[in-house]
């Protein structure tokens, strides 16, 4: 009887174990998703969501700061699923970029869950808002992780899906109002990048990211990747609420929780913009400098209808949204340019918007609280009636307007030089004119809300939040000052990022190990 033939499965499939520390690349998304069903499985016990849900944050953030220290220290790290070997195999790669998003992605989620204990109510937690914060940062910490560009539209669809929950939890009117204008562009945004990673699988016969940035060049020539990017870049400028495509966030990031303003404010958006930043730099580099004029000017319509929609707003809701759009059209300046340092910068100004919006809308609801209206011509007063928390508003609104000693000093700094470094000085005064715009609207605000007297007839007295609103406030206005006076690590941080996107070199081996050493894209 003839012996079986022996089959060599080393070319298909990984044979040797995963190192332990590689598993940190899954775990955040492992852990989300099993903190999500824990919560589940004790529905009826809904007063312990909130500190299950809060335990689970507090490890994400552990094990995305150990994630960003290994990649630091020992380049992109990728493990495949089911131990097939890429493009095969589902890729999770992290890289700085990713893992320093998911890092801030993790801070920013848990001082919504701590500042959601006093925010969303029994009925709030009844109808799942903790489980659906679960699955969102599943979603988001997946699509930070992925290696694989199908992938990372699954897990745009995770968040999508979880945010939709979060969106109209309440049931109330206006809730299902912006409900509905979200879901819309959400979908047509969603169709689009699904659309466009069939006609990229079509062109590459591959979806991992790697992959697809080393054969880019090759098939340059022949191949319709300008077409390819502006869809990609279309799909998610949706996505990140980028002109023309932007009218979806003011007309819903004000209507539901503030809890869930402040989680939508401070990730989705970056979600957005950390794909087109990944796209553009990494995959089509070519192809984005093609296109670099048109995303100039829409960087400069962006980052001028937010500031004058801001400076335009009474309601403290509103004015926080605009904010977040101006926010992004600076990002999109930075990807505009392309060179290192600004795409430097645009990361920078990412994870500087993640904490600051987020503590903007919490600052927003404990104001609210306090006088009992969102509207600037009723707020007043709050400077004698909370100077603590006045004064952590104040520093917020500097570092929103990119003022000194704040975080959104250096990245302004940084794109500013960038835009002068290529000769683009209407770029460089956009982003100028901006910062004076969003510097007035703030100063607006501070002025009625804090500085004016309380009016005659003061709101009734409110229960004291505690801790539960100080901590967030307090930790997120710390993290911004401290960006803001010790810069450097972060500056080296986002360097070293983009550094990483403009020569892919190190990303590609870490996914094929046999790769020529110096491949780009």
């Amino acid at each position: 009887m003839a012996s079986p033939a022996t089959i060599d499965l080393s070319s298909a499939l990984v044979l040797t174990p995963t190192p332990t520390a590689d598993w940190l690349v899954v775990l955040p998304v492992v852990l989300m998703i099993t903190v999500g069903a824990a919560l589940m499985m004790i529905r009826k016990s809904v007063r312990l969501h909130g500190f299950v849900a809060i335990g689970g944050l507090a490890l994400l953030v552990v094990l995305d700061a150990a994630l960003l220290w290994k990649v630091s220290t020992e380049g992109p790290v990728t493990m495949v699923m089911g131990r097939w070997l890429p493009p095969f195999g589902i890729a999770f790669t992290a890289d700085l970029f990713g893992a320093a998003m998911a890092l801030a992605a993790a801070v920013v989620a848990l001082a919504v869950g701590i500042y959601a204990l006093v925010d969303i109510d029994g009925s709030g937690r009844r109808y799942g808002f903790f489980p659906f914060l679960m699955l969102l940062m599943a979603g988001v910490s997946g699509a930070f992780l992925t290696g694989d560009i199908f992938n990372l539209y699954v897990w745009f669809e995770v968040l999508l899906i979880s945010s939709f929950g979060l969106l109209i939890l309440g049931s109330e009117p206006e809730q299902i109002d912006g409900a509905l204008k979200y879901a819309i562009l959400n979908l047509v945004a969603t169709t689009l990048f699904l659309i466009s990673v069939g006609y990229l699988y079509a062109i590459f016969g591959t979806l991992n990211m790697a992959d697809i940035a080393r054969k880019a060049g090759e098939l340059r020539d022949t191949a319709p990747l300008v077409t390819l990017t502006t869809l990609f870049i279309l799909a998610f400028g949706m996505k990140a609420a980028a002109f023309p495509v932007n009218f979806w966030l003011p007309a819903s990031y004000h209507t539901p929780r503030i809890v869930v303003s402040a989680l939508f404010g401070g990730l989705l958006t970056k979600v957005g913009i950390y794909a087109l930043i990944r796209v553009t730099v990494m995959l089509f580099p070519v192809e984005r400098e093609t296109l670099s004029l048109i995303l100039a000017v829409s960087a400069v319509l962006t980052m001028m209808l937010g500031a004058i929609g801001a400076l335009a707003q009474t309601d403290i809701r509103r004015l926080t949204g605009y904010l977040v759009i101006a926010g992004i059209g600076n990002i999109l300046a930075g990807v505009s340019i392309g060179t290192p340092a600004a795409i430097s910068g645009a990361m920078l100004y990412a994870l500087h918007s993640m904490v600051t919006m987020t503590a903007l809308y919490v600052v927003a609801g404990r104001a609210a609280h306090l006088a009992g209206s969102w509207s600037l011509a009723s707020l007043g007063g709050l400077y004698r009636q909370a100077p603590w928390f006045s004064a952590a508003s104040l520093l917020l609104f500097l570092a929103a307007a990119g003022l000194p000693p704040l975080s959104g000093l250096w990245p302004k700094v940084a794109l500013l030089k960038a835009s002068l470094d290529i000769g683009a000085w209407w770029l460089a005064a956009g982003i100028l004119l901006s910062a004076f715009l969003i510097t007035l609207s703030l100063a607006r605000v501070f002025l009625l809300a804090y500085w004016r007297p309380q009016a005659e007839t003061p709101p009734a007295p409110k229960a004291a939040h505690g801790w539960r609103s100080v901590l967030p406030i307090g930790a997120l206005t710390a993290l911004v000052l401290w960006f803001g006076l010790l810069p450097e690590p972060l500056l080296a941080l986002s360097q070293a990022a983009a550094d990483g996107l403009a020569d892919p070199s190190a990303y590609i081996l870490s996914v094929f190990p046999d790769a020529v050493r110096g491949a780009t894209p």
